[in-house]
């Protein structure tokens, strides 16, 4: 096992870095690891079990292509262009594009956002101070605000939990597209959906505003989306390999980096999901 797929340990591995501070529950996937090691040794790799387990936390199931390989190398340059919550549409679609997402993929994994929770820390600064004025970030419905800001008090425990869906968060459904169009998206980058024109109409239609003649269902075009994602950056084997157990692990460079934010930031695996 080389140092560096140990690099976690360190604060120069990936998961150390800042995007990926929330993720816990890896001990479900060392359990699978530890497992699948004890029936058939270096055959499946942990990427492989963490697209699975994304697929079966809950929601609509999908044949999920399997081969991956996990990284030799970890480092916190990695997750450096991961999309953050504070984000505008225009620096998601380009980080979606640089994948070979396209707008469509953009918004329909975001509504993994369906199920789980995030910190006050990702969001607060919409509540209070947003604007030049003071005032709180204005898309939020007015109605709403009050209740986020119980939650969050200003200069409050950055680390308290929000539902990220609060009509049904642990349900995966298109509850969390009606939110978005009414005002109520937890992160900026959420809500920043509805305000253009592309992704928003999409937002609309999985939100049931609109008939148009795609007549979009997000619980038919999320397993799409990941399958498309499951080919993202499929490398030459050289630089990978199957290890031996997850917490030497990083991630394989295909789907599983953009899952693990989709799925997993700022909801933590498994504890959130």
């Amino acid at each position: 096992m080389t140092e560096s797929l140990n690099q976690h340990k360190g604060a120069s591995g990936e998961r150390n870095a800042l995007p990926n501070l929330g993720l816990r529950g890896f001990e479900v996937i060392d359990d699978a690891k530890t497992q699948l090691e004890d029936l058939c040794p270096g055959a499946v790799s942990c990427a492989d079990i963490l697209a699975l387990a994304s697929r079966d936390s809950d929601g609509p199931s999908w044949a999920v292509p399997t081969g991956r390989r996990d990284g030799r190398v970890s480092s916190k340059a990695e997750a450096s262009n991961l999309p953050s919550p504070t984000d505008s549409i225009a620096v998601q679609r380009q980080k979606f594009m640089a994948k070979g997402l396209d707008d469509h993929d953009l918004v329909t994994l975001v509504g993994a956002h369906s199920i789980g929770q995030t910190d006050c820390l990702f969001f607060s600064y919409r509540l209070y101070n947003f604007t030049t004025t003071g005032n709180a970030d204005p898309t939020i419905n007015q109605a709403f605000l009050p209740q986020l800001q119980a939650i969050c008090p200003k200069d409050g425990d950055g680390s308290k939990c929000v539902a990220l869906d609060k009509d049904s968060q642990f349900k995966f459904d298109a509850s969390f597209f009606m939110n978005v169009r009414d005002g109520n998206g937890i992160l900026e980058s959420d809500q920043r959906l509805l305000g253009e024109a592309a992704t928003g109409r999409i937002v609309q239609n999985y939100a049931g505003s609109i008939r148009g003649l795609l007549g979009l269902r997000f619980d038919l075009e999320f397993p799409k989306a990941m399958i498309k994602m499951s080919g993202i950056e499929e490398a030459a084997s050289f630089y990978f390999k199957i290890s031996m157990n997850f917490g030497s692990w990083e991630h394989a460079k295909s789907s599983v980096h953009v899952a693990i934010y989709y799925l997993l930031t700022p909801v933590p695996i498994f504890t959130h999901l």
